[in-house]
């Protein structure tokens, strides 16, 4: 006779992982601080920028990824995340929330902790069509072939034809169209 024990793995519970919560326009520090009251782990990156009032001039904190705060969490217990007053909802695929690797938002957690300077920049690839925000060529709309670090080379085409030009601007002057 043998007895068939059930895999005691099946009965744990699905672990805690960071979700990113997409919340209303400049509701991210409200949504981590219910977060922080229902005792859920919360991370909200920011960046300190000088703000200008016609009177004066102040030094405030602003979210590095406007709309977004971050929240680890079973995803069983999303209910009591969308319950939350500012989140419109948690980033998912497929109607499943997503889950972000610890090791991403680790590394934005050391870095937003320490003295180096840093700035939010668009996620853009090679092979994405962007568009340049500033300079001479604001505007314009073209193919990502090359980003190094301070230079970016753009092919703008006129398919029709079967043509192309091809320009190098600043890097942190194009964003993804």
């Amino acid at each position: 006779m043998s007895i068939k024990i059930p895999n005691p793995e099946s009965r744990i519970p699905a672990r805690s992982q960071w979700f990113a919560v997409w919340t209303r326009s400049r509701h991210e520090q409200v949504v981590r601080e219910q977060l922080d009251r229902k005792r859920i782990e919360a991370f909200l990156p920011t960046i300190t920028r000088w703000s200008r009032w016609k009177d004066r001039k102040k030094k405030i904190d602003w979210p590095l990824f406007p709309g977004y705060c971050f929240a680890k969490f079973d995803p069983e217990d999303a209910l009591s995340i969308l319950k939350c007053t500012g989140v419109v909802n948690i980033v998912s695929f497929e109607g499943k929330p997503a889950p972000i690797p610890e090791y991403q938002l680790e590394g934005i957690r050391m870095l937003v902790g320490s003295e180096l300077q840093f700035d939010p920049c668009p996620l853009i690839h090679e092979g994405m069509m962007v568009e340049v925000v500033h300079g001479p060529l604001k505007g314009v709309v073209g193919r990502l072939v090359r980003k190094d670090a301070p230079k970016a080379r753009l092919v703008l085409s006129v398919d029709l034809i079967g043509q192309a030009v091809s320009v190098e601007v600043d890097a942190a002057d194009v964003k993804p169209y």
